[in-house]
């Protein structure tokens, strides 16, 4: 669920980047749909951030996948794409990794 609320105000932001600097609808000091998008999704993206690293932490999964869960926050659309992935990744069992 995180991962879609970070990737809609990403696109959101990419959107007023877009329109903002290539467009430039108000010219490019000025905000086209709000200077709130970039201070909302940079506040999200941490909970975002936090949350990856408890869920990390917790399933015990790579280091890889920790990066490519926090460069979803960053990479347009790729959280969409990771949310999807990540809901089939195994979880690994704690009691697992002690038999020998």
């Amino acid at each position: 669920m995180m991962a879609w609320v970070t990737g809609a105000f990403l696109l959101l932001l990419c959107v007023e980047m877009v329109l903002k600097y290539v467009v430039q609808v108000n010219g490019p000091d000025q905000a086209v749909l709000g200077s709130w998008i970039a201070i909302v999704h940079g506040w999200i993206y941490v909970i975002y951030a936090v949350t990856c690293l408890q869920i990390w932490s917790k399933a015990r999964w790579g280091f890889g996948r920790l990066v490519v869960m926090i460069l979803g926050g960053i990479v347009p659309v790729l959280s969409f794409v990771v949310e999807a992935r990540a809901a089939r990744w195994p979880l690994v069992r704690r009691g697992a990794q002690r038999q020998r």
